[in-house]
């Protein structure tokens, strides 16, 4: 899969040189509550397709700006053209241009791009991850109590506000700290990383974490769901996500069984 690897990293850094470009010239819209959409979204994602689409017409792909090829193809790019909107949009720092293939519904190239930081994350099945062309691991940590978590909270909130924030509580009163940056897809790399120990969201897409998924799992690291179960529908993704370095999953989760 060179070719895809390669194609894979032209969209990345195509897509984040337009959105640095853009930062602080662009305003937004609402597609619902604290959901936003920019014009740099459209035109990276629009940007990433071309490339892909002169590359290999036949795939398939999901992207989040109103982007769906859905011919059957065994080959699907899932593209989130800017995680961290709101961050974009009020110029904060902090946003990824994430982009994965999938073959029959397994994840097996990744990439992350923290356009800021002009950070690489990079991931093929069975290689390992990277980042800037180096090995990344996850963290030792083996403790809750010693580990730094980071999450996020779903658009849809209004009606859930008790359960999230019991969460959130119980998570902060058994752990070293949280933190709350605004990017699943740079979550996910950071715990893959070493920079963060765990992290858990819901209500995300399959475009918010595909990538950081194969980052963190070949960075040695583990993913599931809140009942502990693998991911095994693409279309699933990110619905709820659990992700650590492998060694406090088990901590983690009986925490969110607590509010279950």
């Amino acid at each position: 899969m060179k070719r895809e690897f390669a194609v894979l990293q032209e969209c990345l850094k195509t897509a984040g040189a337009i959105a640095k470009k853009r930062l602080g010239k662009v305003s937004y819209q609402l597609k619902a509550r604290a959901n936003l959409v920019t014009q740099a979204d459209v035109a990276c994602q629009k940007a990433i397709l071309k490339i892909i689409q002169k590359n290999f017409p036949q795939h398939d792909f999901l992207a989040e700006e109103n982007g769906l090829k859905n011919t059957g193809s065994p080959w699907k790019w899932v593209i989130d053209p800017i995680d961290g909107t709101t961050n974009f949009a009020h110029t904060m720092p902090h946003f990824s241009v994430s982009i994965a293939l999938a073959y029959k519904n397994e994840i097996v190239l990744g990439g992350v791009y923290d356009v800021c930081k002009d950070e690489l994350f990079l991931a093929r099945k069975g290689k390992g991850a990277t980042l800037n062309g180096k090995k990344i691991h996850v963290s030792r940590v083996n403790k809750l109590e010693n580990a730094l978590l980071v999450t996020g909270f779903p658009y849809v909130r209004q009606n859930r506000m008790k359960e999230l924030l019991t969460r959130f509580k119980n998570f902060i009163l058994s752990c070293h700290d949280i933190r709350r940056l605004g990017s699943a897809a740079l979550d996910m790399c950071w715990v893959a990383a070493g920079r963060f120990d765990g992290y858990w969201e819901d209500c995300l897409n399959p475009w918010d974490i595909s990538a950081g998924k194969l980052i963190l799992e070949e960075a040695g690291g583990k993913v599931t769901d809140f009942s502990g179960k693998k991911w095994t529908r693409l279309e699933r993704f990110g619905q709820q996500t659990l992700a650590t370095n492998g060694l406090i999953h088990r901590e983690m989760f009986d925490i969110i069984k607590l509010d279950r």
